[in-house]
């Protein structure tokens, strides 16, 4: 049986929680009760001849949990609290310090498991995860493993998407340059040539491994994935460290060393303080605040954000960034038209830069890379007017608009999305010592077996 703590409050009749307690021990070992407050229907001495087993008590349940969880062990935490003592917030945050430890959180409806980790590597894992999609993960994990590289770090990453390959599938971007009519033979086989792991190899052009799952819990475990067999295979490539890149807000199941939190500036501060915000940000080493633009976040909203975490992990280092494209080829004296998954308000700044920093001239664009059948009619509506397909490597980048090029007769250029500084500690030392970290505390982990 499994070893289990129960919640309970003051608002239940002794008798009553007694009898539920009875009936839990017939299928968990019960250890302890963890007192949430309450005194409608019990008084101060509410205590292990009251409710027959051990119970603790502190000024409040959150410490109580943490503190009873630290001396028992427990498997499972079985929530009898209810309202008015315990709130549908004050849940989230119990649950989210029993997941923290690796201890599952189950109520009358509703259980939450912790993200899984069983698989472990003997290669080092810095992992980069985010709190949602389009945060700007993928962008911030191909500078890490750039720089990484540049430093004389062999990584390896092992992407996990929601598009990825039925079997683990290795790229070899340190050998191979994959070029746009590669990815274009990708998408003739059935392949999404447009996921995260493609996405790494083309731009930062070390090992990668793709990887694919479905569905994502609350607290970032996946419903379905092929990553521990992906993570097996990473870890017989010699790299130095390995590069676990989440999908959304889920979570890759392999132990990390090392965490690397993204969160869009655009989210607000709900992401980091409310349901299981606080846990995501007590896992994190660093954070990075992305997508820091005046044309979509107001600075003081970014700020608040930025607040939100220092004033729960005030230790960690933050790091505010946004991001410009850079084309990974020529694109000078072209007509172009530019495809991305960026908010129409922030495409003009996009094209723009690309305009001032590469010498081309933007006749189109298409913020609706994500939108099959409205990129279809951007490009419809702009043919003739470009010699040039310019386009992130996301979405709808290769089955659309590579594919529309090839029909055209128009070359496709992909471009890279770089992290530029807006404030807060610097990216690249903090990636670094993150990836030492990483390093550090995986030898620690392979002497103490």
């Amino acid at each position: 049986m499994n070893r289990a703590l129960v919640l309970i409050d003051g608002e239940h009749y002794p008798p009553v929680v007694r009898a539920a307690l009875a009936d839990l021990a017939v299928a968990h070992d019960v250890v302890a009760a963890v007192f949430a407050g309450g005194t409608e229907k019990v008084d101060g001495a509410g205590d292990s001849q009251t409710y027959g087993l051990p119970v603790v008590r502190r000024a409040d349940a959150l410490t109580a949990l943490s503190d009873a969880i630290d001396v028992y062990a427990p498997d499972l935490v079985i929530d009898l609290s209810d309202e008015p003592v315990v709130t549908s917030s004050d849940r989230f945050r119990l649950a989210g310090i029993a997941l923290g430890r690796g201890v599952a959180y189950q109520g009358a409806d509703f259980r939450f498991d912790p993200p899984a980790a069983d698989t472990r590597t003997s290669t080092p894992a810095l992992a980069i995860v985010g709190t949602g999609k389009r945060v700007g993960k993928t962008a911030v994990s191909a500078h890490v493993a750039r720089l990484l590289a540049g430093a004389g770090i062999t990584p390896v990453v092992l992407a996990m998407g929601r598009g990825g390959p039925e079997t683990p599938e290795l790229l070899r971007g340190d050998e191979l340059r994959l070029t746009t009519s590669d990815l274009l033979a990708f998408a003739r086989q059935g392949k999404h040539a447009s996921s995260d792991n493609y996405e790494d190899a083309v731009m930062s052009r070390v090992m990668t491994v793709g990887c694919r799952r479905c569905g994502g819990g609350m607290a970032g475990r996946t419903s379905f994935s092929n990553v521990p067999d992906g993570a097996r295979l990473a870890d017989t490539l010699g790299a130095e460290i390995m590069m676990l890149e989440g999908s959304g807000a889920a979570i890759p199941p392999v132990h990390a060393d090392a965490t690397l939190l993204v969160i869009g500036a655009s989210q607000g501060t709900g992401y980091v303080t409310d349901y299981f915000g606080p846990l995501r940000l007590d896992s994190a080493d660093a954070v990075v605040i992305a997508g820091a633009e005046p044309a979509l976040v107001a600075p003081e909203r970014t700020a608040a954000l930025v607040a939100a975490v220092r004033r729960r992990r005030p230790e960690l280092p933050v790091c505010t960034v946004t991001f410009r494209p850079r084309p990974i080829e020529p694109i000078a004296g072209r007509r172009v038209f530019f495809a991305t998954t960026a908010p129409q308000a922030l495409v003009p700044v996009l094209a723009a830069h690309l305009e001032e920093k590469y010498g081309c001239v933007v006749v189109g664009s298409s913020p609706h890379l994500s939108d099959r059948a409205r990129l279809r009619e951007d490009l419809e509506a702009a043919a003739g007017s470009f010699d040039l397909l310019v386009t992130e490597l996301k979405a709808a980048a290769i089955d659309v608009v590579a594919m529309t090029g090839e029909t055209y007769g128009v070359p496709t250029v992909l471009v890279d999305n770089v992290p530029h500084r807006v404030g807060g500690d610097e990216l690249d030392p903090t990636a670094l010592a993150l990836a030492q970290l990483a390093r550090q505390r995986a030898a620690e982990r392979r002497d103490n077996g």
